[in-house]
């Protein structure tokens, strides 16, 4: 990849929808090539999709916890069953490999503080093997961006 690859990367980052006569004029190609770069990047794999950025308390969603949760085990079956189960839950937004001393941090969404309850008596417990779940609600963002840095 090189940097005009990273330059239309990040003119997608900041509006997936722009057209190709948008995004060449922005990167200083002309249409053609940019296309093929764009469809060479998607097929390698470096664009992965698109999609829409949404305002989660517009949505219903208004709360967010950063879960820190830590396996009483690490053998292979016990890993494996956490993270098939931990997939399939709708309330996770992300979940992370973590070094440290928890194992994984899981970005969650809820309605409300009972919902979030509910997400952890009905959806995390039943997983089983987990030690213990520490979390911590965002009260404000500072800084939210899906644009990377350039690189040199």
């Amino acid at each position: 990849m090189d940097q005009k690859d990273r330059q239309i990367i990040r003119e997608l980052q900041r509006n997936g929808r722009m057209t190709n006569q948008d995004l060449a004029a922005a990167v200083n190609l002309s249409p053609s090539p940019c296309l093929r770069r764009v469809k060479l990047l998607e097929q390698s794999g470096a664009i992965m999709g698109y999609s829409a950025s949404i305002n989660a308390e517009a949505y219903g969603l208004p709360v967010t916890v950063f879960v820190r949760v830590s396996l009483r085990g690490h053998t292979e079956t016990v890993v494996q069953q956490f993270e098939q189960e931990i997939s399939r839950v709708d309330q996770v937004l992300e979940c992370f490999v973590m070094t440290g001393t928890s194992d994984y941090l899981l970005r969650v969404v809820v309605a409300d503080l009972t919902d979030y309850e509910n997400f952890v008596r009905k959806r995390l417990h039943p997983i089983g093997s987990i030690g213990s779940i520490d979390s911590s609600f965002v009260y404000g963002v500072v800084k939210k961006t899906n644009v990377f840095p350039v690189v040199s």
